[in-house]
């Protein structure tokens, strides 16, 4: 029988070992699969926190239902039963700018009576058709691309934010390609977004006309999605179907080895494991320390890919304490606004279940790659910047009866500039040692949707291998 060993029980590594599990049982193969995690909770950064009537997500809150993946893996676990989506109001979401919160406009009349953008800022991007197309060779920063294509004052208050939301990122110094490689094709296939945009909705157009099934407009990233009980259900309903037969929290990897009658070995803090197959499910840097003995080129390159700060800090509030319309996502906040939070979200507008009856619960975020000497700060200081901006933002000089901060030394991965030949490296060297496999958020993207993704990959890889 094949041994296949998986270092890391975050959603990554459960979602691997259950796929890896299900795809060898489809093909008639037998194969003992053993999961490693450090920690006694599995999960990584996906933690669903309940005390006091709150529900709040130590890490990601959810998943967008535009991909199928992840959907249909809640099917096959018989848990799409237990789906929650987002309130349609979530669909609002703002930005902090001029003093107000300002709503994102969703469509072109909207756009034009927005104050969010100057008249002479809104010219910029109409000029954006007739900019012309990047022809360079070299990997492109997501504020370079913007500059370019839309102008200073849309990069300042709808990209930046923007980054800062989804990677905490910089965009200064990420990569277009890496991080929204459609954006990168759109640009590439129509020589602008405008142009994109037309043509794709008289192609859209067309296909219904003739009958093709087409998507619904569930928003420009789908219709967020989650449990009931947290995002965290997602996990512990794998890490339960997997079993303790297969799972081994408690256990950590120390190294991997060249094997002797097999071609790997995994040391852990409590013995070895021989494996036909090793998958690191585990952030680059952690992979990195694993594989410095079995090839120090692999380590170095793993070792490139940075990672952000990020400091969460939840509020609970009495709804009666707080004077404004809570009916959307939340906002996020440029640089230039010079506030100390990257951005808040309305969790208990988002979904139901996240505060007791006749409360709220506010989630806001400290840090990221811009600001990561946030994550030094005191409890005491972190609750008095959060508790400034929100009163700047919203008007709320009510203190939260509810407060819990949390702390994300390395929280998400960031997709510099060349982010896609680190890749193309790594892909080269890993040619040389067969069984040996990366997955992750670290590589192809950082949301819960891109990890299935990337679990559906390593499992495929590990099995065509072990066949």
């Amino acid at each position: 029988m094949k041994q296949a060993i998986i270092i890391g029980g975050g959603i990554s590594g459960l979602a691997t070992a259950w796929l890896l599990r299900e795809k060898a049982r489809g093909a008639g193969v037998e194969l003992s699969i053993t999961l490693l995690e450090k920690e006694q909770r599995l999960g990584g950064k996906i933690w669903s926190i309940k005390e006091e009537g709150y529900l709040c997500e130590w890490g990601p809150n959810g998943f967008l239902d535009n991909k199928p993946q992840t959907l249909d893996l809640c099917r096959d676990l018989g848990a799409d039963g237990q789906l929650l989506r987002s309130n349609d109001n979530a669909r609002k979401r703002f930005i902090f700018s001029g003093g107000v919160l300002n709503r994102l406009p969703e469509n072109g009349p909207a756009f034009l009576k927005s104050t969010l953008i100057s008249w002479p800022g809104k010219m910029r991007l109409a000029m954006e058709p007739f900019i012309p197309q990047y022809r360079g060779e070299e990997d492109e920063t997501l504020a370079a691309f913007g500059r370019r294509r839309l102008g200073e004052e849309a990069l300042n208050k709808l990209i930046a934010p923007m980054v800062s939301g989804i990677f905490a990122g910089d965009p200064e110094t990420m990569s277009l390609k890496s991080c929204f490689p459609r954006i990168a094709e759109l640009e590439a296939e129509y020589g602008g977004l405008i142009k994109a945009m037309i043509r794709l909705a008289k192609k859209k157009k067309a296909d219904i006309a003739a009958g093709k099934a087409v998507a619904s407009a569930a928003g420009p990233g789908g219709i967020l999605t989650s449990f009931r009980g947290g995002i965290q259900t997602l996990t512990d309903i794998l890490a339960q179907e997997l079993g303790m037969t297969v799972v081994r929290s408690g256990e950590g990897a120390v190294r991997v080895d060249r094997g002797e009658s097999v071609p790997w070995r995994v040391v852990t803090d409590r013995g070895e494991y021989p494996a036909d197959a090793v998958i690191l499910a585990t952030p680059a840097y952690a992979s990195a320390d694993f594989l410095e003995g079995v090839d120090a080129g692999i380590s170095t390159v793993l070792r490139q890919i940075p990672y952000a700060t990020m400091t969460v800090a939840c509020f609970g509030y009495e709804r009666e304490r707080i004077d404004y319309d809570l009916s959307g996502f939340g906002y996020l906040i440029p640089k230039q606004e010079k506030l100390s939070t990257l951005g808040t979200l309305w969790d208990s507008s988002i979904f139901e279940n996240r505060a007791p009856e006749g409360k709220v619960l506010l989630r806001s975020m400290l840090g990221g790659a811009c600001f990561p000497q946030y994550i030094n700060l005191s409890d005491a200081e972190v609750e008095k910047r959060v508790r400034d901006d929100l009163e700047r933002t919203m008007g709320i000089t009510a203190p939260p009866s509810f407060i819990r901060i949390f702390r994300h030394e390395k929280a998400i991965p960031q997709y510099t500039v060349g982010h896609g030949k680190r890749l193309q490296a790594l892909s080269a060297m890993l040619a040389s040692h067969p069984g040996l496999v990366l997955t992750g958020n670290s590589y192809r993207g950082i949301g819960l949707n891109d990890c299935v993704a990337s679990a559906h990959g390593a499992a495929a890889e590990t099995l065509a291998l072990l066949r």
